[in-house]
């Protein structure tokens, strides 16, 4: 019937118009050739190719645009035209050229615009898009992601200008390691080396500029066992490994013993003395001795931390002598009991 027939007339000029658009794309086979994707350093040099494969026979190509997309928008970043030649917008002028020296000649041939970034900044990650205008085929185009990575700065410190060994037994944290300013941040990792059993804390910041900061703290009880211990941070960035050290400085009051007293100070013995020693930091500012329950014998001088006991020893020498040791941080003492045979 009629309508049978309309539809079998409307099904083969759908055929028709399908098998003209497969050969219109196979004659007119123009592509723009770009890499997925490109990654670079800040202050390094990067390669966006953009290679413009031509049909047979070659359609006229009349402009190449290099564009930035970025929050939605287009901005030109470069162009050549066969009639115009080159040109760089300002923002890139003294940053980007193109590759090919090819492209700039007075007659120049435009199938390879790859174009060079020097001194890449991290405002430059973006998509960039290259797209050719021809005649009579129109415009063709491809894009690529451009990914900007920045190496983190590490720096060690203590964490404050002064720890001191406390008897409360307190953790605190006594050492800090910064990765600063790095991109991407899944690979920035600190870990620590040293001897000193601790615990570590670490918090990622996102800084203004898109970049992360990584802060690694080590924790634990400020003693005198850990004064002068090293504490290394160790930060991969990618492959690539740093390391920075400091050494613990632990302010503690004196531990304090006295040397000198063998057990074997017999009646008239000579040339005995009593030696206070002190292991402080800082050192020690001031000694004092005394004799428990009586005063020290006339024949016995002080010299700071030493008891000089002149001529024969006898029996008077005999009791418990305490040495009192000060620095900034406290007092400490030490006692021996002396006995004369």
């Amino acid at each position: 019937n009629k309508c049978s027939a309309q539809l079998k007339l409307c099904l083969i000029l759908a055929f028709c118009l399908r098998s003209m658009l497969v050969t219109s794309q196979e004659v007119n086979g123009q592509r723009v050739e770009m890499d997925d994707g490109k990654s670079g350093y800040v202050g390094s040099k990067v390669d966006l190719r953009c290679r413009f494969i031509n049909s047979n026979p070659p359609v006229k190509i009349s402009q190449v645009t290099w564009q930035k997309l970025a929050n939605g928008s287009k901005q030109n970043v470069a162009i050549a035209n066969p009639s115009l030649g080159v040109s760089v917008a300002p923002p890139y002028r003294d940053r980007v050229t193109f590759k090919n020296a090819a492209v700039r000649r007075r007659t120049p041939t435009l199938e390879d615009t790859t174009i060079v970034f020097s001194s890449l900044r991290l405002s430059d990650e973006a998509t960039y898009i290259c797209e050719y205008t021809t005649f009579p085929a129109g415009n063709r185009e491809n894009t690529v992601n451009l990914t900007v990575y920045v190496r983190p700065t590490t720096q060690m410190s203590l964490s404050t200008p002064t720890l001191v060994a406390r008897s409360s037994n307190l953790k605190t944290p006594v050492a800090t390691c910064i990765s600063a300013n790095g991109k991407p941040p899944g690979t920035i990792r600190n870990r620590w080396e040293t001897r000193v059993p601790g615990e570590v804390t670490t918090r990622e910041y996102i800084n203004s500029d898109g970049t992360f900061t990584v802060q690694s703290d080590y924790i634990l009880v400020p003693s005198r066992e850990t004064h002068r211990e090293t504490l290394t941070c160790v930060t991969t960035y990618n492959e690539e490994v740093y390391t920075d050290s400091v050494t613990l400085d632990i302010q503690y009051e004196p531990n304090v013993m006295i040397d000198g007293f063998d057990g074997n100070w017999y009646l008239n013995r000579e040339n005995v003395q009593l030696s206070c020693q002190a292991d402080a930091n800082p050192v020690v500012s001031l000694y004092q001795w005394r004799l428990v329950n009586n005063s020290i014998p006339s024949n016995v001088e002080i010299r700071d931390n030493v008891l000089l006991f002149k001529g024969p020893i006898t029996y008077e020498v005999q009791g418990t002598y305490v040495c009192d040791a000060t620095n900034s941080i406290g007092t400490s003492s030490a006692f021996v009991e002396v006995s004369v045979l």
